[in-house]
């Protein structure tokens, strides 16, 4: 097939232009530029009214020689000249080793395993996954005495955890190449002396909780490290504001006895680092052994019965934290073997967490409002998300089979046009010719019906706005809906925590524009940190951490208050 000359109109000019046999829409439009200077995504080209798409293939349009085609926009810049970027673009072989990981997408840095430190590395990486942290720690200046070895070696005083925790994360973050955490490590086992345990067979150091390192270093961290509660007030301690939890707690005697000689329960509250999962054989979810740690039974003098007796203390949450920890309470003292064993039991979690059931009716109260409007936005979204797939898969299905059929209008777009024409006919007198009649509903086109949805969803979160609780509003390090999402996880691998091996999981974030700061999507994958070997994997993997063996199950979940949309539309982090 020879080539077919057209002629394009532009602002007044002409310009004679071939397509070749076998080009598409956007090749034409590359042609254009050429000629115009008007980029392709500027360029809205009418082919017998209808706007010419980019996958439109120009055989099937039923081109003729000579054809007019109509052409609309104006190029971008001053003059339609092409712009020189401001910024030299550089590929990536040019890059410094520090720019390549900064890179979206860049895989993070390792940890190299310092023998049997695993349990270290993944409660490093996991904790490294929350930004407040790191923007914290960038600016934190700590003790300068802290940072040389010498003073570490010198004893606990000269022992700052979070300047070198601080000093470490900057060095994760410019190079994509395994790190060790030698001077960390050193500072923690200087201030804690159990991570100094040599292992029994006289090889080394011996294998860890990270659990007790989590805590250690979460304890640290809320020592040093101090944030502005809010733009108005003064500073308090980091782990306060985002990982700090309250529970409001009843303590009663469980005998009649105590209760009937006027002892009163009593109420108390109390701040917590972590969520406990207990675990034993009716255990199957996360809520199941929350619950159980919810309700405690101990043993305490009772003033009224003048001897020790039974109470169940019953907490529940009264101010939630922006980041919650959760533990599984896997590992117990086994007597028989004088040994840590571990409780093997399949625990499944979920990849979004609702704690209103184990709120204070106050919390509750401020939190159902404002989850239930959450949900019924998220319903919506679905909802005009299918609807648009819907759409364009029948639109796609309809003009498939007619020539240049993406760039015709759509069904309702044709029947618009036809009731159009027979209201015309009508005020002229004239009778339909082909049997068409006056429509007398009246049809709106598909972008004024997202137009509508899409406003109603702006309203909606107008509503959500209003709805949160004004204290919890000030408080921006608490959770305001009662709603996390899973962002990071600590496995334990083996049978016992004097054994093993540990790694971490966490969430990939979504990629933000460096220029702009506006993020993107999240692919919903996950970084596997195994020690210096970092993997991507996809979400699947994830529910696999359930346990039910010796294969690697969580004992540590990192959740997110989930973020809420302003009345922008523009998520609040």
């Amino acid at each position: 097939m020879a080539a077919i000359p057209v002629v394009v109109k532009h602002q007044g000019k002409k310009y004679e232009v071939e397509v070749e046999p076998g080009t598409t829409g956007e090749d034409f439009k590359l042609q254009l530029f050429s000629l115009t200077n008007v980029e392709p995504n500027r360029q809205k080209i009418l082919l017998k009214g209808t706007q010419l798409k980019d996958d439109a293939d120009m055989d099937k349009l039923g081109l003729k020689p000579k054809q007019n085609i109509m052409m609309m926009g104006t190029p971008s810049g001053s003059g339609g000249d092409i712009v020189r970027p401001k910024e030299t673009v550089k590929f990536v072989e040019d890059m410094t080793e520090a720019e390549q990981a900064q890179q979206v997408g860049a895989t993070p840095a390792g940890l190299i395993n310092l023998g049997n430190t695993c349990y270290l590395n993944a409660t490093l990486q996991t904790l490294r996954s929350v930004p407040e942290l790191q923007t914290a720690l960038s600016t934190y200046k700590g003790n300068s005495q802290s940072s040389g070895t010498l003073n570490l070696l010198q004893g606990s005083q000269g022992a700052d955890l979070a300047a070198q925790l601080s000093k470490l994360y900057k060095q994760m973050g410019s190079t994509q190449d395994s790190f060790p955490p030698t001077s960390f490590l050193t500072a923690l086992r200087v201030l804690y002396p159990q991570f100094a345990e040599r292992a029994k067979n006289g090889n080394g150091y011996a294998q860890q909780d990270a659990e007790e390192a989590w805590s250690q270093i979460v304890q640290q961290l809320g020592q040093k490290v101090r944030v502005k509660s809010s733009p108005d007030e003064g500073e308090i301690s980091f782990v306060e504001k985002y990982m700090a939890g309250e529970f409001t707690s009843v303590m009663e005697c469980d005998e009649k006895e105590a209760r009937d000689g006027g002892e009163q329960a009593v109420t108390a509250k109390d701040t917590f680092f972590k969520l406990n999962c207990h675990i034993d054989s009716q255990t199957n979810h996360l809520r199941d052994g929350i619950m159980a740690a919810l309700s405690e039974k101990l043993e305490k003098r009772s003033d009224v019965l003048g001897r020790d007796a039974q109470y169940t203390k019953k907490s529940l949450i009264s101010r939630a934290p922006k980041y919650l920890t959760v533990h599984f309470v896997r590992f117990f003292w086994k007597r028989e073997t004088q040994k840590k064993a571990k409780i093997m039991r399949k625990v499944t979690f979920p990849p979004e967490l609702d704690i209103v059931e184990f709120c204070s009716e106050d919390l509750k109260q401020a939190l159902v409002p404002v989850r239930d409007k959450i949900r019924e936005i998220r319903k919506d979204e679905e909802d005009i998300e299918r609807a648009r797939k819907r759409r364009k898969k029948i639109h796609d299905h309809d003009m498939g089979d007619i020539a240049g059929g993406s760039g015709l209008p759509s069904e309702k777009e044709q029947q618009e046009k036809k009731k159009k024409e027979a209201e015309k006919r009508e005020r002229k007198g004239e009778q339909p010719t082909d049997g068409d009649t006056v429509m007398g509903e009246t049809y709106k086109t598909d972008a004024e019906v997202d137009a509508e949805k899409d406003a109603a969803l702006v309203e909606a979160k107008k509503e959500l706005n209003a709805l949160i609780n004004p204290d919890l509003r000030q408080d921006d390090g608490a959770n305001q809906s009662g709603l996390y999402e899973l962002r990071g996880v600590v496995t334990h691998q083996g049978g016992s925590a004097d054994s093993g091996h540990y790694t971490s999981f966490v969430k990939k974030s979504a990629p933000v524009d460096p220029k702009t700061g506006k993020k993107g999507e999240e692919d919903g994958n996950w970084w596997w940190f195994n020690d210096e070997k970092v993997t991507e994997v996809p979400p699947e993997k994830i529910e696999t951490l359930a346990g039910g063996g010796e294969s690697h199950s969580a004992l540590i979940l990192l959740y997110k208050a989930i973020p809420l949309p302003n009345i922008d539309g523009i998520t609040n982090e």
